[in-house]
């Protein structure tokens, strides 16, 4: 992946005064190639882009202090533009600190026909006491795509911090045309249940991916054919199960024993998005 501090985008200060944490990103098809017409960002929240044109456009996402705060409220804006192709990843894993109030991360795409985007982040890696609402919304047109990957690891483990946190909550919506697809929700919130360090014992990173659209129909296809040859072994590593979208699309949940196993595995199911991108968008990664 190029060196993400090429070339920041706008900051705050020019452009009015948008609420902390706001971003908006635009790309269009120019001249034969993807280009990034416009790129603001306000902190905690910054964006990058080492490559702002070519047949895929690149963006990094950071933010300050390298992660979210209590009271952080990340809110993304993505438009592309017919026949455009955006990787959006993250410089790094996105820690969530402990604190009272909950981080809030939400992105909001619209995707046209023929367009691709990829939102493809380092896992998220919550301390003990943090709460985290993400929400993804993704608003594609007929024959737009989108790849995404929404991923958790059970945080510092290291330190002893095994699913410490007090409350997990992602959310997933896409649809085609308007008509909803897709509506997939991950809830892990302290004192609902036993306690998660025992619901998910032995594990440590939990990750959906969805492949939708037109341009992921082949590779979908062939994910589900890949998941459901693979034998299913309960004491394996990595787990893997998916599940059909419409269009050709699928639905991936993966479960793995280490980050690395199951980052690597993650790796080895979406390679073929260097062909999309034009480069391995999980080079820097496990």
């Amino acid at each position: 992946m190029p060196d993400s501090r090429s070339s920041a985008c706008r900051p705050a200060e020019q452009w009015g005064a948008p609420a902390p944490g706001a971003g908006r990103l635009v790309a269009e098809r120019v001249d034969g190639a993807t280009a990034i017409v416009e790129c603001l960002s306000s902190s905690p929240l910054r964006l990058f882009t080492p490559r702002p044109r070519g047949a895929a456009a690149w963006v990094i996402a950071a933010s300050h202090g390298g992660g979210l705060v209590a009271g952080d409220f990340v809110d993304l804006s993505i438009e592309l533009g017919a026949g455009a192709t955006v990787l959006l990843g993250t410089q790094a894993e996105t820690k969530v600190y402990r604190g009272g109030a909950p981080a809030r991360q939400w992105t909001r795409a619209r995707v046209a026909d023929g367009a691709l985007l990829a939102l493809l982040p380092d896992p998220v890696s919550p301390y003990a006491g943090a709460r985290l609402a993400q929400v993804q919304r993704i608003d594609l047109a007929p024959a737009g795509s989108v790849l995404l990957l929404d991923a958790l690891t059970a945080g510092r483990v290291a330190r002893g911090e095994r699913w410490a946190f007090l409350d997990h909550q992602s959310r997933i919506e896409a649809t085609v045309a308007g008509a909803l697809v897709l509506a997939d929700g991950l809830r892990l919130v302290s004192g609902e249940g036993p306690p998660l360090a025992e619901r998910l014992a032995g594990f440590e990173l939990l990750a959906t991916a969805v492949l939708l659209g037109p341009r992921l129909a082949p590779f979908g296809s062939a994910l589900l054919e890949a998941v459901g040859r693979a034998p299913a072994e309960g004491g394996a590593a990595v787990l893997s199960a998916a599940s059909p979208l419409p269009g050709g699309g699928a639905l991936l949940r993966v479960a793995a024993r280490s980050v690395e196993a199951g980052m690597l595995a993650i790796r080895a199911h979406l390679r073929f998005a260097a062909e999309l991108l034009g480069d391995d968008p999980f080079d820097r990664r496990p």
